[in-house]
């Protein structure tokens, strides 16, 4: 991020404007994955309006293993990011002392 303080001002709004539709991109989209995959799991019957216990039970069960596996893989792509820039940082140094 510290790339994106060296532009100009309107760029940066643009920067900014971008990044935020991205995440809202995605956040819909993990959420729309997360909507499916419940559904089409859990909900078997179409007899009524609501869902019985047992699908409710399933949903909400399903999502909560959804949302702990996401924040997870969050989780080690993050690990792996900085792994990757500590390795960077560490070959540009060793380059930089010969």
């Amino acid at each position: 991020m510290e790339s994106v303080q060296n532009l100009p001002p309107h760029q940066q709004q643009e920067f900014m404007k971008n990044l935020e539709e991205m995440q809202l991109k995605d956040s819909l989209t993990m959420y729309n994955n997360l909507v499916e995959r419940c559904f089409d799991s859990c909900v078997s019957s179409f007899r009524s309006k609501t869902m019985d216990k047992s699908e409710i039970g399933c949903v909400e069960n399903c999502a909560g293993r959804y949302i702990k596996m996401t924040q997870r893989v969050g989780l080690r792509f993050a690990e792996h990011q900085a792994m990757q820039q500590k390795r960077a940082a560490d070959a540009a140094a060793a380059a930089g002392g010969r």
